[in-house]
C-alpha cells in the first residue's frame, strides 16, 4: 500500500500558467525555495489553449486569405497565383509545435532557476498544506507543506446552462484544434475571443455568423474604436446579429435565438462556438475550505496580491479582472519579490488590453468617456492611418491612433488605437503613461519614418494644434 509522502517548501504555487510560472522563476532567482504544481502542462491556458495558439491560427488564416485574394485576382499589387489549398492537419500541427516549444521552455526555465515543477492536481488541505494525488515517489499522494501559498489557478470558459458544451457546441479550446472545418460556424458572443476566432475561421473559408446580445460588437470598447472592426467583418462576409439573445438548441440541433422584436428564429450551423467570457477557477481544489474573502466570483486581494488569510496570495484570472496574461505575470513577479523580503506594491499606471481582431484594437489607460466620467478636463485627438505612409504600404489604412491628455498640464492619461499591427504600439502607449509623459514629450520625440508609430507622434501633435500630415 502506497504511503503519503511529505515535503516542505517556502513558496508553493498552484497553477503553472503565466502568473504561476513567472512567480516560480522569479522566486527561484531570489533564492526562495519554490514548488509549482500544474495539472496539465506548464504555460496554462495562455500558452496551451489561449493566447499563443489563437494568434498562430489567426496568422495562418491571414496568410491563407491573402493567397486566396491573389488567386481571385483582386490584389492591387499585381500578384496572381493559383487557388490555394489548405492542409488543416499540418496547420494545426504547426500551431501545436509552437505550443510545445514554449511550454517546454517554461519547464526548462523553472528548472534552470531552481524551482521544482510537479505535475498533478493540487487539493488544499489548509492554508499551509496541499496534497497532490499520485505525485509521490511510489505513486501515492504527495503532501506539500509551505510557508506561503500562491493561488494562480486561472480561469475557465463560461458555459451557458441552456447551451452546454458537447457535440456541435464547442468552446475556444476545441476551436483552436479543429480536425475539420465547418461549412457554417455560429459564434455566440461578440467579444474579443469570439471575434478573433470567428474572423480566423472566415478567412479559412467558413461561413460565419456572430450572435451578440448587446447592441454592437466588442461592447466593452467605445463605438468609435470598434467601428473599423465591424466594417471589416461586413466586408469579409461575416454576418453579425446584434441585440439577439440565445435561447438554446431546437430539436433538430439548430440554434434558437430571439431577435430585437422578440420574435424567435432558428439558425442552422455545423458548429456553434460559445465565447461569452471566462470565470475565475475557484472550484475543484478545495479552495472553499480556506474561507477567503471574495470579490464576486474572484478571490479578493490587496495591492500586494494578499488574500484575507495570512501568507496566502492570489494572482491572475482567479483574482478577477482584467483577465490578462501580462497582468498575471506582473503580479507573479511581485509576489515572489514580496515573499523574498522586498517591498513592492501592484500599482501600475495602466495595463494594456489588445484585441487581435481585423483590424487590431488597443486600449491603454483612460478613454475620453472614462476621463469625462471622472470629471477630468481633457485634450484629445486622433490621427488616421489613412494619412500614414506605412499603413498605405501595408494595404491597411483603416483606423486611427487616439490620445487622451489632461487639459491643464498635458499629462497623458490614455491611448486607443485600431488598425493594422497596432498591438505593437501598445508598448509605447503604456510606457508613456507609466513614465508620466506629456503631449510635448511625445510630440518632441523623433519617430522613425516610415512607421505606424508616426501616428502616435502625429496624434500628440494634433492635440497640441499642429499636426504635420493632416
Amino acid at each position: 500500500m502506497s504511503q503519503t509522502q511529505t515535503i516542505e517548501t517556502q513558496l508553493l504555487v498552484i497553477g503553472g500558467g503565466p502568473g504561476g510560472y513567472i512567480a516560480g522563476i522569479r522566486a527561484g532567482q531570489l533564492g526562495v525555495k519554490t514548488i509549482v504544481v500544474e495539472g496539465v502542462n506548464a504555460g496554462g491556458t495562455c500558452l496551451n489553449i489561449g493566447c499563443i495558439p489563437s494568434k498562430a491560427l489567426i496568422h495562418a488564416a491571414e496568410e491563407f486569405a491573402k493567397v486566396a485574394s491573389y488567386a481571385a485576382g483582386t490584389s492591387p499589387l499585381g500578384i496572381s497565383v493559383q487557388a490555394p489549398a489548405l492542409d488543416l492537419a499540418k496547420t494545426v500541427e504547426w500551431k501545436a509545435g509552437i505550443v510545445r516549444k514554449l511550454t517546454g521552455g517554461v519547464s526548462a526555465l523553472l528548472k534552470k532557476n531552481g524551482a521544482q515543477l510537479i505535475k498533478g492536481w493540487a487539493t488544499i488541505v489548509d492554508g499551509k498544506t496541499v496534497e497532490v494525488a499520485g505525485a509521490g515517489e511510489d505513486g501515492g499522494a504527495l503532501r506539500i507543506k509551505c510557508e506561503h501559498l500562491l493561488l494562480a489557478t486561472g480561469s475557465d470558459v463560461v458555459e451557458l446552462p441552456f447551451l452546454p458544451f458537447g457535440g456541435k457546441v464547442i468552446s475556444s479550446t476545441e476551436a483552436l484544434s479543429p480536425t475539420s472545418l465547418p461549412k457554417h460556424l455560429i459564434v455566440v458572443g461578440g467579444g474579443y475571443i469570439g471575434l478573433e476566432l470567428g474572423t480566423a475561421y472566415r478567412k479559412l473559408g467558413c461561413e460565419v455568423t456572430v450572435v451578440e446580445a448587446q447592441d454592437r460588437i466588442l461592447p466593452a470598447y467605445d463605438a468609435e474604436l470598434t467601428k473599423p472592426v465591424a466594417t471589416h467583418l461586413q466586408k469579409a462576409g461575416v454576418k453579425v446579429l446584434v441585440k439577439h439573445s440565445v435561447l438554446g438548441l431546437s430539436d433538430n440541433g439548430a440554434l434558437r435565438v430571439r431577435d430585437p422584436d422578440g420574435a424567435e428564429l432558428t439558425l442552422d450551423a455545423d458548429q456553434i462556438l460559445v465565447a461569452v467570457g471566462r470565470r475565475p477557477k475557484t472550484d475543484g481544489f478545495n479552495l472553499e475550505s480556506l474561507g477567503l474573502d471574495l470579490a464576486g466570483k474572484a478571490i479578493r486581494i490587496d495591492d500586494q496580491c494578499k488574500t484575507s488569510m495570512r501568507n496566502v496570495w492570489a494572482i491572475g484570472d482567479v483574482a478577477g479582472e482584467p483577465m490578462l496574461a501580462h497582468r498575471a505575470m506582473a503580479q507573479g513577479e511581485l509576489v515572489a519579490e514580496v515573499v523574498s523580503g522586498k517591498k513592492r506594491h501592484f500599482m501600475p499606471a495602466a495595463i494594456p488590453a489588445v484585441c487581435f481582431t481585423d483590424p487590431e484594437v488597443v486600449v491603454v489607460g483612460l478613454s475620453p468617456d472614462d476621463a469625462k466620467a471622472q470629471g477630468i478636463e481633457i485634450k484629445t485627438s486622433m490621427f488616421p492611418f489613412a494619412a500614414n505612409g506605412r499603413a498605405m504600404s501595408l494595404e491597411s489604412t483603416d483606423g486611427f491612433v487616439r490620445v487622451v491628455a489632461r487639459a491643464n498640464d498635458h499629462r497623458i492619461l490614455g491611448w486607443q488605437a485600431v488598425g493594422v499591427q497596432v498591438s505593437e504600439l501598445s508598448i509605447a502607449f503604456v510606457q508613456s503613461i507609466e513614465m508620466g509623459a506629456t503631449l510635448e514629450d511625445i510630440a518632441g520625440t523623433i519617430h522613425p519614418h516610415p512607421t505606424l508609430g508616426e501616428a502616435v507622434q502625429e496624434a500628440a501633435l494634433r492635440a497640441l494644434g499642429h499636426a504635420l500630415h493632416i
